[in-house]
């Protein structure tokens, strides 16, 4: 009791003598309103009087306060005409409980109110803590501030910059120079950024690296980051890049819980082990499954040496496989409907795989690859040949045209045939697509509804597409139709184009294959059978085997260029060689039975097979046309 009486004889006089040195010194202007400092305890007091000079120095367990703010320190020294108290260890600023600060020394301005701390400064609103050589609060502004280097940590969030800026009443964090944000999921470096610490989303005002632990890299310039819920929205075109591409367009949400990118607006897919490109307006990616499903106009873009290709769809979809996985087309669930935006639905989305209309097994196909035309010159048995030379020139002229309308060709019956040629199985063989020994991730691309391909090579429509880097065959589904060298037309109820290096290397037509090559104005030459193999040549069609119920048309010219006959025949097994775009040969095998026709009076009416279609308007004429 007799302490606390003593301190209050102690404070009066002290107040006292402050009243006498106010009237020493009429001319020192009153203290502003609010800058008043309330001294609520120290162990010691000393004052310090001289000339200009008035200091008071408290010393043990200080405590002031200035309006809801106090002041709690070791020691300090207050500058009783500027007002302003230098505090030394355990300095701890309490602002009306919101925000506090601590450090070992403080620099307080009473009348600016801004204070300085330093050694171990540390400022904290109870959720967010920053941290720094140097910190600097303005209690007017309630904005705390570091210039030489600080940290902030949220949670698991943990940012950092050579300078920041934070507002503590939107809780708004302003970083600059060297930002680097590390939390468990990912790392943010950048330039500048401006963070909510109450919501945890960072808001990107300039360029930015956002480094995932699933090994994807984003680049973006503008935009916002939920830092707590893993969920993104990114404005001038930012980039995702990962181990097997990257990612481009004007905008592109993501969602970490669920591992989906919304792009929107020229998307741009890049696969950079397969030099291959996806174009569209809109975008579905799966980073945790790989998997790309692109609608609104989108384009294909398979790089190649010389011609490249391009495919368009309604839509057009491309995953991994796996190892294990079989070389059948993938069941499907899912793609009934895209989401329009994260931002409405959130939930995580099945896997998207392809429709179930193409679920559908790929049938073993034929070989032949090295079979070699002296092979087929020199074979015996039932052969008929059709040949565009010397030899057939003396044939026309043996004709009587003027008695000889239908000439039927016997076979010759002196040697029994094998089914096949030497060289070429069976199409109901088996074939084993061995996949190429290569490290690099396999996909596979999926097109559909109202395909068309072009390449300056061939050109395709087909209402959908399976491709497979794993075995490089494009599989063309629903009324397909390719054109080679601009002149021929190759149709079936399933086409299979496989390919070396990007290139067209050999095409199985299965089921009412039908080729028809445009030899002149309403002039075709058609080959029609079950099966049909064509092989490619410098990108060029060179000859094909057709098996079963197997049916050509064809006309034939003499070495001038002058058509002599039109050749009509049917056997078990044709080949049909070309050259230069137009069919130069043709070779029955097996049972063949043919009829020629003077070409001056060849029947117009039996000039065209069974299902014959020149469909030439369907066909793609330049790359701009798919781009539309």
């Amino acid at each position: 009791m007799h302490r606390y009486i003593k301190s209050g004889i102690f404070l009066a006089v002290i107040c006292l003598l402050a009243f006498s040195a106010s009237a020493q010194f009429p001319d020192k202007p009153a203290p502003k309103t609010g800058s008043v400092i309330e001294i609520i305890h120290a162990d010691t007091l000393i004052m310090y009087e001289r000339d200009s000079v008035s200091m008071t120095r408290f010393v043990g367990a200080a405590v002031f306060k200035q309006g809801t703010t106090l002041f709690n320190c070791d020691s300090a020294v207050k500058n009783n005409k500027t007002n302003v108290i230098d505090a030394y260890g355990h300095i701890h600023i309490n602002q009306a409980d919101s925000v506090h600060i601590y450090g070992n020394y403080l620099n307080y301005d009473a009348n600016t109110r801004i204070a300085l701390l330093r050694d171990e400064a540390r400022l904290t609103d109870g959720k967010v803590t920053i941290t720094g050589p140097e910190l600097q609060y303005d209690m007017n502004a309630k904005i705390g501030s570091y210039v030489k280097t600080g940290k902030l940590v949220n949670g698991k969030s943990v940012l950092t910059s050579d300078e920041g800026y934070y507002y503590t009443e939107p809780k708004e964090m302003h970083f600059i120079q060297n930002v680097l944000l590390v939390d468990p999921e990912y790392t943010l470096s950048t330039s500048e950024l401006n963070y909510n610490t109450g919501t945890k989303i960072a808001t990107i005002i300039a360029p930015t690296t956002i480094n995932s632990n699933d090994k994807s890299t984003m680049y973006a310039t503008s935009g916002y980051y939920d830092t707590d819920k893993g969920y993104g929205n990114f404005g001038n075109r930012p980039t995702i890049e990962d181990s097997t591409g990257t990612i481009t367009a004007d905008n592109i949400e993501m969602d970490k819980l669920t591992g989906m990118a919304y792009a929107t607006g020229n998307m741009v897919y890049k696969d950079t082990a397969r030099k291959m490109s996806l174009l569209a307006n809109r975008g579905v990616v799966n980073q945790r499954e790989k998997t790309v499903l692109a609608t609104q106009k989108p384009l294909l873009i398979m790089e190649k040496n010389k011609d490249t290709l391009y495919m368009a769809a309604d839509t057009l979809f491309s995953g991994v496989i796996h190892p294990g996985d079989s070389l059948s087309i993938p069941s499907v669930a899912g793609l009934k409907r895209v989401p329009d935006s994260p931002t409405k639905n959130l939930r995580s989305l099945q896997t998207i795989r392809p429709p179930e209309r193409f679920n559908a097994t790929i049938s073993p196909i034929t070989k032949g690859d090295s079979i070699a035309r002296k092979q087929q010159d020199s074979i015996a048995g039932n052969v008929m040949m059709f040949m565009a030379d010397s030899a057939l020139q003396k044939t026309r002229q043996k004709l009587d045209t003027s008695l000889v309308k239908n000439v039927k060709i016997a076979a010759i019956p002196t040697v029994v045939m094998h089914d096949s040629l030497p060289g070429i199985k069976h199409h109901a063989d088996s074939m084993a697509l061995s996949a190429p020994k290569d490290t690099a991730e396999q996909r596979y691309i999926l097109a559909y509804h109202h395909v068309r391909v072009f390449s300056d090579s061939l050109q395709a429509v087909a209402d959908s597409v399976f491709y497979s880097s794993k075995d490089s065959i494009f599989r063309f589904y629903r009324n397909p139709v390719i054109w080679s060298n601009n002149t021929t037309q190759l149709s079936g109820d399933t086409i299979l184009m496989f390919t070396k290096n990007q290139t067209a290397d050999k095409m199985l037509l299965k089921n009412n294959g039908f080729i028809i090559n445009e030899a002149g104005p309403d002039m075709f030459n058609q080959i029609k059978g079950n099966v049909i193999t064509g092989y490619v040549v410098g990108e060029t069609l060179d000859w094909m085997h057709v098996e079963g119920n197997a049916e050509t048309i064809n006309y034939i010219k003499d070495q001038a260029g002058a058509y002599m006959s039109v050749n009509k025949a049917q056997c078990a097994i044709i080949n049909i060689f070309f050259k230069k775009g137009e069919v130069d040969k043709v070779v029955l095998i097996k049972d063949p039975e043919g009829t020629v026709y003077p070409f001056t009076q060849r029947p117009k009416d039996q000039l065209q097979l069974e299902n014959f279609k020149w469909d030439i308007k369907r066909q793609p004429k330049s790359k701009y046309e798919l781009m539309h």
